[in-house]
């Protein structure tokens, strides 16, 4: 019986990590890119929210807010829902 649980178990476990990950993926696939001119025409407007995601340090881009991607669970829900946000990764 216990062999039985936790097999179940675990293929929950991997179905809901595979809905997961596809879920991501597609949702990856919708979010918008924008160019470093449109960025850079975003500069100082208060309604642009830039976040560095990037691992150690390297140029900022003026006014970002460095942010560990790995806590993001953490931190997103600080930002004002009516403000664009931006996601500088590379």
């Amino acid at each position: 019986m216990d062999q039985r649980n936790t097999l179940s178990r675990g293929l929950i476990r991997l179905c809901l990590g595979l809905i997961l990950f596809f879920g991501t993926v597609a949702f990856a696939t919708e979010v918008p890119k924008i160019s470093t001119e449109e960025l850079r025409s975003m500069l100082g407007n208060p309604d642009v929210i830039i976040i560095d995601l990037r691992g150690g340090g390297g140029a900022r881009i003026q006014g970002a807010i460095r942010k560990e991607p790995q806590t993001v669970s953490s931190w997103m829900d600080k930002y004002p829902k009516d403000k664009t946000l931006v996601f500088y990764c590379a």
